[in-house]
């Protein structure tokens, strides 16, 4: 299964080099000079790593496949990718071994289904398809998502009234009315 491990972004300077949006935990083991890696699209390499650096929390590298500014600019958006396993880690998993799985209810009731994992700013967030078809995002983090059980075939989420479009529209609630 391939993973992505970083997106292409923009080119920085006039010599190819490019800005990436890291997907790794280990950037300095998957980045390093000499690496050779596979994209998506696969037309667009692949491509080899002639220099890396980090700046910031931000990381640029060049590509001995993309020499200049053009060239560079060219490659934004492109998908660097590495073959993976399954995760080894207790609550870790790649975006490929939650795809597919049931999403219920503490309860044990069924609301649909995981499609994708979305990096977000603040977490990651799962892509829901409800049994209903509505896309839903649920913010993958434990206090939400307790279960997360593979093997299983489902994770269990347990969010606030709302979260889901299943829940039908929430009340307003009137504060200063003391009977509320």
């Amino acid at each position: 299964m391939q993973l992505t491990v970083a997106t292409v972004g923009r080119a920085h300077g006039l010599r190819g080099e490019v800005g990436l949006d890291v997907r790794t935990d280990a950037p300095a083991d998957r980045f390093v000079v000499g690496e050779v890696l596979r994209t998506v699209p696969a037309s667009a390499g692949p491509l080899t790593v002639t220099q890396v650096r980090s700046l910031a929390d931000r990381w640029y590298v060049t590509f001995a496949e993309a020499t200049d500014r053009t060239a560079a600019e060219a490659l934004r958006g492109v998908e660097l990718v590495i073959e993976a396993g399954d995760s080894d880690e207790e609550d870790a998993w790649y975006p490929y071994e939650l795809a597919g799985l049931r999403v219920e209810r503490p309860d044990g009731t069924v609301v649909g289904e995981v499609i994708a994992l979305e990096h977000l700013p603040a977490q990651d967030a799962l892509v829901v398809r409800e049994t209903g078809g509505e896309r839903t995002l649920i913010p993958f983090v434990r206090a939400i998502v307790p279960v997360v059980d593979v093997a299983g075939g489902r994770v269990v989420v347990d969010g606030p009234l709302g979260l889901l479009a299943a829940d039908g529209p929430v009340a307003d609630v009137d504060e200063s009315d003391p009977g509320a």
